[in-house]
């Protein structure tokens, strides 16, 4: 990977057949479905350019000789090509009837959609098959299902607005089932659904003296019962729960030593309920000790950049590329995420940068180092090694279905420091949530905080022009934010004077034309032709969308010259143009799998 990859290699081609390097460029995500130009050398050491071009078998392998070749290992080709892939095997599958129903009744009080009678007859049918173990040619209904989609139905009926309670399909449903699901449904479970004693008639005494099994479980269903009723919890309520409860005994286990239905529940429903200011400092906070004080990075400025850790589905995700450009004048950079995450399981920058041959499985430390390298730059983390209390939620936020506080505040992260300014950059979708993630990051103390509502959720802003039909709330390209100021009459509490701001980025107020959004429909190895191709210094879309990304958030963080937006922009350029950007990215990819 790295003799091919790296333009500086002294690694001799010439003596490996054009039919071996497509070969090997297919299986690190190097597609042939267009002409892909790379910087070879020869065995004189000259640098000279190769068109690949042609077909490749979807059979094709690489023989032992060439792996031994290249120094890679078997595990370094075993990269799939979409996102989907990446699922990891051993997670437990979700029923998909009850999971289909859990998005329509495990969402806020005006997104729910109540199921219909037909609907509602068909799910509680196959939860009642399920628990007696009568379920034919569907996966069980897991207890982490069956506490997300009871803890909704309980909600919408203590707390939510007339028009999102149950349906009169769903009251007919529960009037026949209920019956029957008191007979085989557990006790917590039963809990849940009727945590009182009041919603569903007479036979479940169940609820009302429901205390659980352990210290942990008593502290998880004394919080229950006030989300179940439509409330809130402190910081430290929060906080001591997640603590209590986290990690899960095993990484593809759904079982944590308590409950898996009550803290299923317990997650959905602070979402279903819009978590408070406090709530989600806790979710946010209540892991920064897991590997003790975070390292501190020397250097004069660092960016946490924090994308949806469910990825792109759709469109081309371009921060990893942007913060290779960064790198180049000294703006570095931490990303962090997973290799896969629901509900989305999109295309992500550990999928990325493990296609390219990347160690993605480097420490807080060798991140902190890579970050002070300048032959890098920037570093990706993954949360598997920042936080497995948290990683290991990953199975069950597939059978909770929706997204929960988590998928907020993992956005806001500081798994390294520094001894310059640090930034954070978020993305978000749904609106009310640009506040709080703004809110999280003053929390963090850093200099400056920027949320983007890029495509997809995501950060990258595009430089299509908005349809006179998009959708309600803010546009794509909205930016809100602060940055730290040189004036002393807005000092906040650390001691730091910021100024707010937001807008709505139009690209043509910038020298970009408009154009349509590259494609990526979950291909990882599409996404690294674009951007490669972009680095590489070739016009278009992507490249466009690199440089709007980058040269924007410099200007907008207030990073030491970018005070002119057009500056900003070209200083990208000239990152990509020069090839030093694309050579940042070769370096860490050398210097990672170096890491041990």
């Amino acid at each position: 990977m790295k003799a091919l990859l790296n333009p500086e290699s002294s690694f001799c081609l010439s003596s490996i057949s054009s039919s071996q390097i497509k070969r090997s460029l297919y299986f690190n995500g190097l597609s042939s479905s267009s002409c892909l130009r790379f910087p070879l050398t020869d065995c004189g050491g000259r640098t000279r350019r190769r068109k690949l071009t042609g077909g490749l078998s979807i059979k094709a392998v690489l023989d032992s000789a060439m792996m031994e070749q290249l120094g890679l290992k078997e595990s370094d080709v075993k990269n799939p090509a979409l996102s989907s892939t990446y699922r990891g095997s051993e997670i437990p599958k979700p029923n998909l009837t009850v999971l289909d129903a859990q998005a329509r009744v495990c969402t806020g009080p005006t997104q729910t959609r109540p199921l219909s009678e037909e609907q509602a007859f068909k799910v509680f049918d196959t939860i009642l098959r399920s628990a007696r173990g009568e379920l034919k040619d569907e996966e069980p209904v897991s207890k982490a299902q069956l506490g997300a989609f009871f803890a909704g139905m309980t909600i919408r009926a203590n707390a939510f607005p007339e028009e999102t309670q149950w349906s009169e399909g769903e009251k007919r449903a529960m009037d026949v089932f209920w019956p029957l699901l008191v007979r085989a449904l557990p006790p917590d479970v039963l809990f849940i659904a009727d945590p009182e004693g009041s919603l569903l008639g007479t036979g479940n005494s169940v609820g009302p003296t429901f205390v659980g099994n352990e210290t942990r479980e008593m502290r998880l269903v004394g919080a229950l019962r006030e989300i179940l009723a439509g409330g809130h919890l402190g910081y430290e309520e929060v906080k001591g729960v997640l603590r209590d409860v986290l990690p899960l005994a095993t990484e593809g286990s759904l079982n944590s030593g308590v409950s898996e239905s009550l803290l299923s529940a317990f997650l959905i429903g602070q979402r279903m309920n819009r978590e408070t200011d406090r709530e989600l400092k806790a979710y946010c906070l209540a892991f920064d000790d897991e590997h003790g004080a975070p390292p501190v990075a020397d250097v004069k400025s660092l960016t946490h950049y924090g994308e949806p850790y469910d990825g792109n589905t759709r469109f081309f995700r371009s921060t990893l590329f942007v913060a290779t450009v960064r790198s180049c004048y000294g703006e570095s950079s931490l990303l962090h995420g997973v290799e896969w995450m629901p509900p989305k399981g999109g295309v992500t920058e550990e999928q990325m940068l493990k296609f390219m041959g990347a160690n993605t499985h480097l420490s807080v430390q060798q991140a902190k180092e890579l970050i002070e390298d300048e032959k890098a730059g920037f570093a990706y983390l993954s949360l598997r090694e920042a936080r497995p209390s948290l990683y290991s939620l990953i199975g069950m936020r597939e059978h909770i279905k929706k997204r929960p506080p988590l998928a907020t505040t993992e956005k806001v992260q500081q798994f390294v420091r520094a001894t310059g300014k640090e930034a954070v950059v978020a993305g978000f979708y749904h609106e009310g949530y640009e506040e709080p993630l703004l809110m999280l990051m003053r929390r963090r103390g850093v200099h400056s905080g920027l949320v983007v509502k890029g495509e997809e959720g995501a950060l990258s802003m595009t430089t299509r022009v908005r349809a006179a039909s998009a959708s309600k709330g803010f546009p794509v390209n909205y930016c809100s934010g602060f940055r730290s100021s040189s004036s002393d009459t807005a000092l906040e509490a650390d001691g730091v004077s910021r100024q707010s701001f937001n807008l709505e980025v139009d690209a043509r107020n910038y020298g970009f034309e408009p154009t349509e959004t590259p494609r990526t429909d979950r291909s990882v190895s599409k996404n690294i032709e674009l951007g490669l191709a972009a680095l590489r210094g070739e016009k278009g879309a992507a490249y466009d969308r690199i440089v709007l990304n980058a040269g924007i958030v410099d200007h907008l963080l207030g990073s030491e010259g970018a005070e002119d937006v057009a500056v900003a922009m070209e200083r990208a350029k000239e990152a990509i143009d020069s090839g030093k950007a694309l050579k940042k990215l070769l370096n860490y990819i050398e210097i990672s799998r170096k890491m041990k």
